[in-house]
């Protein structure tokens, strides 16, 4: 779920190829939900093979994100969830009980023959196991595109390295990487520019968004250690937020009082008791040095052999994208040879 910034966020809308040659750490886990939740049959059902494994993660991963490295020369480098923080279990929970309820909606709506509900239903009940993260390490491998395992959260993760300068931003869906100190984030990136929407069963259009947190924190005249008080305010997924306080009345209270501690003592009674606790967390998170960004090289006949003999994917869909990475990989090479020269 993340935070909900929007209503005081200052973003940009651009065009995928405003971006290239741009790096990004993308929040892997939230990448492959996205797919979960889109890449369905009309009745809701996830995309399989032939022995009951979920392929729609994988489809979206393979296809889409060559798209991204070779039509736009977009570089990437997935970030996977580690352990999750101690405080994150309560949101954990609270989406496995939403997903569990939406399960019981879609398959009363699928008896009833009510495939838009179905499918409005089913997006909701995506479940990311640790063998379907497992076959999409697998495919990354054989396709050469790195990708990077966080001892906790993805977008610490993803904020450490745009930090650090080895990528050019974070990008996720959730405005959390901007807690954890992403220098820039950017939303949407993807392909198909539209968003479904389950309680409207409709899609909208999307742009990509990019936010840089100094001039965020600039136009909103506040610190980031502020920003992180104002989420906890609204609520984040290690809090619930003060009931009655939304993105634009936290603000103006973190404007006026500077701080948690300062606040009306109505409202600090209201909220946690472990308020160092989680902005611990966002300033000082568990990440990792410990990474490679350079892209292997493709394993084309073991890349055939897991898809299309494995996972039933057609052999014609596969060569594409098996053209596409020779291609990218041709061009890198020639990159490297000039700038050698």
């Amino acid at each position: 779920m993340g935070v909900n910034l929007t209503p005081i966020i200052v973003k940009h809308d651009f065009r995928l190829k405003d971006l290239c040659g741009r790096s990004f750490a993308v929040d892997a886990n939230n990448y492959l939900y996205q797919f979960l939740a889109l890449i369905r049959l009309r009745n809701g059902s996830l995309l399989t093979d032939s022995r009951g494994n979920v392929t729609s993660h994988l489809a979206g991963l393979v296809f889409r994100t060559t798209r991204l490295l070779c039509d736009y020369g977009i570089n990437l480098v997935f970030v996977f969830d580690g352990e999750p923080p101690r405080l994150k279990m309560r949101e954990i929970e609270r989406r496995r009980q939403l997903r569990d309820k939406a399960t019981r909606e879609w398959l009363q709506a699928l008896k009833s023959g009510d495939y838009p509900t179905a499918f409005s239903k089913a997006v909701i009940t995506s479940r990311l196991t640790s063998t379907m993260v497992e076959d999409a390490k697998h495919v990354l491998d054989l396709l050469g595109i790195p990708y990077v395992e966080a001892p906790s959260e993805a977008e610490a993760q993803a904020a450490y390295m745009a930090m650090k300068g080895d990528v050019w931003a974070a990008s996720s869906k959730d405005y959390d990487s901007l807690l954890f100190g992403a220098p820039r984030l950017v939303r949407y990136l993807t392909i198909t520019g539209r968003e479904y929407l389950p309680s409207k069963g409709t899609f909208r259009k999307l742009n990509p968004e990019l936010i840089s947190l100094k001039e965020l924190l600039e136009k909103l005249g506040i610190t980031r250690e502020q920003l992180i008080d104002i989420a906890i305010l609204i609520g984040t997924d290690l809090n619930e937020g003060i009931k009655g306080i939304g993105p634009k009345k936290a603000l103006n209270l973190i404007r006026r009082y500077q701080c948690l501690e300062n606040l009306p003592e109505e409202i600090r009674q209201r909220l946690p008791s472990n308020v160092d606790e989680i902005r611990s967390i966002y300033l000082n998170p568990k990440v990792t040095s410990n990474y490679k960004l350079q892209y292997s090289g493709l394993k084309e006949k073991e890349l055939y052999n897991f898809l299309c003999k494995q996972r039933n994917f057609s052999v014609q869909r596969v060569k594409t994208v098996v053209e596409r990475m020779k291609k990218f990989y041709s061009l890198q090479k020639q990159a490297e040879l000039e700038n050698w020269l």
